[in-house]
């Protein structure tokens, strides 16, 4: 028979047997267990960063995912367009826009490569899901294009890690109603 009495102390098999609940659970539980559990934000944030490892990009690492409801409806990672050749295969077009004397943090639109942030919203159009109201974590703070995808998609709050070069992103995001924040580590 196992039970509690009215001052937490647990009782096993019988009077003789009682130890203190408290040093019960010291004696089961390593610290690992009794660690505090990480925020949502935290944990959509490392699923963000996990998902960045499929990057392509040569450049940046992105990762995005798209949650509604404390559910991931979509992810995305800087690539190329599908069915195209990664820049890890051929090569970033942006180098040679360097060579041009085009400076860098501009120029995405000659970038093979599809941010984080639009192929998630890609993903959810792709397969029908709504993003509207929901939260979007990312490795990066959204560049201005992405920023504008982003509004249109009806994504509310966007939480990001490290900051971009462009920061054109914040103002728009602002004017539009959109939260934004930076989750440190």
């Amino acid at each position: 028979m196992i039970k509690l009495d009215e001052e937490g102390t647990l009782l096993v098999g019988g009077q003789e047997n009682n130890m203190e609940f408290e040093e019960l659970m010291e004696q089961k539980y390593s610290e690992r267990f009794r660690k505090p559990r990480v925020s949502w934000d935290e944990y959509f944030m490392k699923i963000a960063e996990i998902v960045s490892e499929r990057t392509t990009c040569l450049r940046l690492r992105g990762g995005a995912v798209v949650v509604k409801d404390k559910r991931i409806i979509a992810t995305g990672y800087n690539g190329s367009a599908r069915g195209l050749p990664h820049c890890s295969q051929v090569g970033c077009l942006k180098d040679h826009l360097e060579l041009k004397g085009i400076p860098r943090g501009t120029g995405h639109e000659s970038c093979r490569a599809i941010h984080a942030e639009e192929n998630a919203i890609l993903q959810c159009a792709l397969h029908g899901i709504s993003s509207d109201g929901a939260t979007m974590y990312a490795t990066v703070s959204p560049c201005l294009a992405c920023a504008k995808s982003i509004i249109n998609a009806g994504i509310k709050r966007v939480v990001y890690r490290s900051d971009y070069d462009d920061d054109a992103a914040f103002a728009l995001f602002k004017e539009a109603g959109v939260g934004i924040e930076k989750l440190e580590e």
